[in-house]
């Protein structure tokens, strides 16, 4: 019997209508976001992979997802883990844009015990060789799969998958845009075959610490970027309309420019927690002998977007940095 799996739709690419074929770039500017059942209308094959349940979230671009939507889908899969006792696993439709975020985001929130995946696609659904229907019936594969569960939330697209604290997107229109620097990926999913090699070994989903259920928002979190001649405006400006804390997206392999060291010395002086991930696409940010005096701590490898989730999240259960660094190191 196949496995029953729920498909919740948020909108995005994957669920984008063009205005014919051929608009493959700008289709966003046809306004057209079709429903999570459309979807599935739209590629029949995906109920033979599954018993498939279809839920409607939202139907938006993923650039306006944040906060109040990640909660939402949170309590929203674990409400339909309770509904549906027999539930094999979840899989949300998300436009690529913040996908990384939402998946890294609910990989440190989600209490559910089922496989959980995060789907899209680089070309619209109307789009002439679409990579949405393989993109969509690869997710519910990997969702329904045994193999899956205990792996935290995942990220599939083209046949690949990722971990959700791991992969970033890469590229602005290629099919393989979402990679994990240094790692490589966790599996694939070829036809009927969804076949891992490896696990991430960072504490994830449903085994952490952190309870979203009580908060209405997040403390507030920015992230300043680095460049050839950054006087430290950002960092001051973050700081003067209370950011609680601030990740550097600083030079490789974590340096800053003297303005900034000067504007980040005042904002810790101000009770801004300080977070140094970098510009570059891998390696551990460098836990340097200028900032860690300061009281700068290192984002171990995430890079900065991710850190910035990590950071937000850190701070609702702690202000002491050497509970912060330990954040860090286990997730």
């Amino acid at each position: 019997m196949a496995r029953k799996v729920v498909f919740i739709g948020t909108g995005g690419t994957i669920a984008s209508i063009g205005k014919g074929p051929l608009d493959l770039i700008d289709y966003g500017a046809n306004n057209t976001i079709v429903h999570a059942e459309d979807i599935v209308t739209a590629i029949p094959s995906v109920r033979e992979v599954a018993d498939l349940v279809v839920v409607k979230f939202r139907d938006i671009p993923s650039t306006a997802i944040s906060f109040p939507e990640w909660k939402q889908l949170a309590a929203l899969c674990h409400r339909l883990v309770g509904e549906i006792p027999d539930l094999g696993g979840i899989v949300i439709g998300h436009g690529t844009a913040s996908l990384e975020e939402t998946a890294y985001f609910l990989n440190l929130t989600l209490k559910v015990g089922v496989p959980v995946v995060i789907v899209g696609s680089q070309r619209p659904l109307s789009g002439l060789a679409s990579d949405a229907a393989m993109n969509l019936v690869a997710a519910v594969r990997a969702a329904a799969s045994p193999a899956s569960a205990g792996r935290g939330v995942l990220v599939v697209l083209n046949d690949e998958i990722q971990a959700a604290r791991e992969v970033t997107k890469t590229s602005t229109f290629r099919l393989q845009t979402f990679r994990t620097p240094d790692f490589g990926v966790l599996g694939s999913v070829d036809g009927e075959h969804v076949r891992y090699y490896r696990r991430t070994e960072r504490r994830n989903a449903p085994d952490t610490e952190f309870d979203i259920a009580p908060l209405d928002a997040l403390p507030r979190v920015d992230i300043s970027y680095s460049y050839a001649g950054a006087d430290g405006a950002a960092i001051r400006a973050f700081t003067s309309v209370g950011a609680k804390g601030i990740v550097l997206a600083a030079f490789a392999p974590g340096m800053v420019t003297p303005g900034e060291q000067e504007a980040i010395k005042a904002a810790v002086e101000a009770g801004v927690t300080v977070v140094v991930s970098t510009r570059a696409r891998s390696g551990v940010a460098l836990d340097s002998a200028k900032l860690r005096p300061m009281g700068v701590l290192s984002a171990d490898n995430l890079n900065p977007q991710k850190a910035r989730l990590l950071l937000a999240l850190a701070l609702t259960v702690t202000r002491e940095p050497d509970e912060i660094r330990r954040i860090f190191a286990t997730y």
